[in-house]
Parts: C-alpha cells; structure tokens; sequence
C-alpha cells in the first residue's frame, strides 16, 4: 500500500525551500514572501502553495504518486506585468528542479500550465501555475 502523504508534505517541503533559496525570485518579492499560509495583512507581491490532488501511480515494481500543485504569485503593481515575471521566476526554479525529498524520490517535477488574471475588485493580479510531479518510494 502507497502512503499518500509522506511524500506530498517532503514535496511542499522541498518546494518552498527551493522559493526561499533563489536570489532573483527573493529579489523580485522584495524578500522572503513565500507562504504556505499567507498572513492575515500579507506584503504584496508574495507567493502561496495551493492546492494539492495526490494519486497513486504505481507501476509492478515501483511505489509511487503523482501530484498536482497548484502555487499562486499575488501582486498589486498595475497591471500583469510583474505577475507575468514571478511566475516566470517560479517556473525556472521548479521546473526539473533535482529536489531532494526525505524517504522519496522525485522522478519530475514539470509545469503543467499557468493563467494569469485580475482578481475580483481589479486591484489584485493573481498567476496561477500548475505542477505535476511523480515521486516514488525509497
């Protein structure tokens, strides 16, 4: 049997220390605003790990999950501008990034899609990026 979990919390894990660890993003949200709950006040523009759907993916001889991830880049510069440019930066850290994961293994780790848009209110930009990854069993 595949535990789901163990390896969806070491994948967020990883995903959120690859974030904090990258100089130009880091740069680019003017520090460390990469949540996985964002604060009640948060200081714009920040990145939030979203959603998460885990399915068993298990071949004969292997052990593993495909996740999806969703994770959103929040501004309030006017216009897509700098939505556009976190989610690029985003992207270049995720994307094939070699994470390591503690008990797991991480086959890939790939965008899948990404939809920018003006929120409710027109103030607030939001990119959403879409990920899939496979991870298998130690």
């Amino acid at each position: 049997m595949v535990t789901l979990t163990g390896a969806a919390v070491e994948l967020r894990r990883a995903i959120h220390a690859a974030l904090l660890a990258d100089g130009p993003l880091l740069a680019a949200l003017g520090g460390a605003r990469v949540h996985d709950v964002p604060p009640a006040a948060p200081e714009f523009p920040y990145v939030t790990l979203g959603e998460a759907q885990v399915s068993d993916w298990s071949t004969a001889t292997e052990s593993g999950l495909e996740h999806r991830i969703t994770l959103a880049a929040w501004s309030r510069q006017g216009g897509h501008g700098e939505a556009h440019a976190i989610a690029h930066l985003v992207q270049q850290v995720l994307h094939d990034a070699p994470l390591a994961l503690e008990g797991h293994r991480l086959v890939n780790l790939r965008i899948t899609g990404a939809e920018i848009r003006r929120e409710p209110g027109g103030r607030t930009y939001r990119a959403l990026m879409r990920f899939r990854a496979v991870t298998e069993t130690d």
